[in-house]
């Protein structure tokens, strides 16, 4: 049974919310979106949006993985 509130955004750690940003704005400046922060992701394609959430995970696993 899913929860109340599925498909929302919950902040797990607080303090990680501002590097989480700074990491999907460097990544989105590397994929060609200049100005992610103020740019409607709604008028932006899933493959668009997912290209920038997948880069993230795959760096934020390589930084893991070093760290092993």
């Amino acid at each position: 049974m899913a929860s109340s509130n599925s498909g929302t955004n919950r902040v797990l750690v607080p303090e990680a919310k501002q590097g989480l940003t700074r990491l999907k704005t460097e990544v989105a400046s590397e994929i060609g979106f200049s100005d992610y922060q103020s740019i409607d992701k709604g008028n932006l394609s899933s493959r668009q949006n997912g290209s920038v959430g997948g880069e993230m995970v795959k760096r934020m696993i390589e930084s893991y993985e070093q760290g092993l």
